[in-house]
């Protein structure tokens, strides 16, 4: 799929890239504006963008704080469409977008899925629909171009990460650890084992993400996965610093790489 193949693409020239995750509408539009440019000026590889639900249950307190606060803002899902359209035509980078299935199902999946492929999106992460019960769905987001992305975790078993990497694309999300976002992760032996068994599960590139906060989590990365993913450091960030932050802090968590 279109986005596996960018991933690979980006993966040839570099050590490690660099997924970032927003929550739309939070705390505004013209705030995920600048904090994109951020981002994509200061070479992040690719931006999932996450549709405010009013339960996530994926998520730590500080993602789950900006769903609500989105929600409560009055953010509907025609804006978090219109806006990944604005994105998507703005920078040349993958977008995704990350849900849970009730958004998808309230809005019309048909409906939702039309959108997104004319957006200009190229994955889907959501993390509550079983792939058995979502097969239907995710053909049809195959048929458009849409990348659905499987998520594997510590508890996966063997036989379990590989009927998951059947029905995915894209890439796989690894999950550091048990439980949600925000807390840091100890990528320790353990870890090293678990990233060894999604290896041996999926040909796809690997995502690592779930408490991975600084230069020295996104060196521990380099040679066993492909792409580091960063969400709740950088909602912390803006919160307490501002936009204009959230560029040096990528430099950072890169090395000093720059653009692209």
């Amino acid at each position: 799929m279109q986005l596996e193949q960018a991933i690979r693409s980006k993966k040839a020239g570099k050590e490690i890239l660099l997924m970032t995750h927003i929550v739309l509408g939070y705390p505004s539009f013209d705030t995920n504006r600048e904090v994109i440019r951020e981002m994509v000026e200061n070479g992040v590889d690719c931006i999932e963008m996450q549709i405010p639900f009013s339960e996530p249950m994926a998520d730590g307190p500080v993602i789950l704080k900006a769903n609500q606060d989105s929600i409560a803002s009055g953010t509907t899902i025609r804006e978090c469409l219109d806006f990944g359209a604005e994105m998507c035509a703005t920078y040349e980078i993958p977008f995704l977008y990350m849900t849970y299935f009730n958004v998808i199902f309230k809005y019309g999946e048909e409906r939702f899925l039309d959108k997104a492929r004319d957006a200009g999106i190229q994955g889907l992460i959501l993390p509550d629909l079983p792939p058995e019960e979502g097969a239907p769905f995710m053909a049809a987001a195959r048929q458009r171009g849409l990348a659905p992305i499987m998520i594997f975790s510590p508890t996966s078993t063997d036989a379990r990460m590989r009927s998951l990497a059947d029905f995915g694309g894209g890439f796989v999300y690894c999950t550091a650890r048990k439980g949600v976002t925000g807390r840091h992760s100890s990528l320790d032996a353990d870890f090293a084992n678990y990233l060894n068994r999604c290896r041996q599960a999926t040909d796809l590139p690997l995502a690592v993400g779930f408490g991975i906060q600084n230069r020295a989590d996104i060196e521990a990365l380099i040679g066993v996965a492909d792409m580091g993913v960063v969400g709740s450091q950088t909602i912390k960030l803006v919160d307490e610093q501002g936009s204009a932050a959230v560029g040096r802090f990528i430099r950072e968590l890169l090395g000093g790489r720059r653009s692209h």
